[in-house]
């Protein structure tokens, strides 16, 4: 909300909102782009620091965060460049500078770029005992405990429901020089098991692609998950978010509740976040916003 005001009032011209996975995927599809068509270039940073320059002086992100070894080597470079040429950043962000990307692999070489932040931006503390997501009336279908027999029942008529007269079938994404297998689909809903979504090397750029093709997405089986699973905990965090800030439909299974299913461990932080987001998107009013989005989208 807070950030929604800033935008709007923001007397700049050349300004762009975006949430950081998105831009993370600009990022990347432009490094790669550059590196096709000019292989000779020896540091694709500071045209890709010009360009995007170029279109804007102020650059607004929510939801900064850093869970991937090469964002956090690219991200030091390219935020020193945008700076030097003058373009503004703000951020909404769950975690405060100092502690991004630590306890992870590779660390040290990304507390440069911690300094660059505190060298550069402002740091402010909004702590609010109220979690305004919460709250809400809740639909009883959209997360269902346990996991078993009667809820997979339940979500097969769910997916039924949505893809209508489609017929349903494994499909393959292809994005960006990857692909994305599905396990099943059927119009504008998906449905994968929990380990084939987050148990592989997926990362943002493939949940983005999801969440754009999908409106509604159905994941049997979520696991509560401990201090070992921090990967696949990460990768859950990260299509809650691309879900999320997409307004997709989430039909789910699980072994508990969204408060339940990490409460120790590094990411237990993040992962109260990402439980949060679960409830609002559990919520009556975020179905029927959902519901209206996925029709439209299936009537095309």
């Amino acid at each position: 909300m807070v950030m929604d005001l800033f935008y709007a009032c923001a007397p700049v011209k050349r300004k762009e909102r975006l949430h950081f996975l998105h831009f993370m995927q600009e990022v990347h599809k432009k490094l790669y782009d550059l590196k096709r068509t000019h292989p000779d270039m020896a540091d694709p940073i500071p045209p890709l620091a010009d360009s995007i320059a170029e279109r804007a002086t102020l650059l607004c992100f929510d939801e900064f965060q850093i869970n991937d070894i090469a964002d956090a080597m690219i991200l030091g470079r390219l935020f020193e460049a945008l700076f030097a040429r003058k373009v503004v950043v703000v951020a909404t962000s769950n975690t405060e500078p100092s502690r991004l990307f630590q306890d992870r692999p590779g660390a040290d070489a990304f507390k440069p770029f911690i300094a660059i932040i505190r060298r550069e931006m402002d740091i402010i503390a909004l702590d609010s005992p109220r979690d305004y997501r919460r709250g809400r009336s809740q639909d009883k279908q959209t997360w269902l405990v346990p996991a078993d027999d009667a809820a997979r029942r339940t979500l097969d008529e769910i997916f039924e429901r949505f893809s209508g007269d489609a017929p349903a079938e494994p499909v393959t994404l292809e994005f960006s020089g990857r692909s994305l297998e599905i396990d099943i689909a059927a119009g504008p809903v998906c449905r994968f098991d929990f380990t084939s979504l987050c148990s592989k090397p997926l990362g943002p750029n493939d949940y983005l692609a999801l969440a754009k093709r999908f409106p509604v997405v159905i994941i049997d089986g979520i696991p509560c998950m401990g201090p070992d699973d921090v990967n696949t905990a990460y990768r859950f965090i990260t299509i809650v978010d691309a879900l999320y800030d997409n307004g997709n439909l989430l039909f789910a299974s699980a072994e508990a509740l969204p408060d339940q299913l990490f409460t120790e461990g590094e990411v237990a932080d993040a992962f109260a976040r990402t439980a949060s987001r679960l409830v609002e998107m559990g919520s009556k009013s975020w179905l029927e916003h959902g519901a209206e989005a996925a029709r439209i989208a299936h009537s095309y």
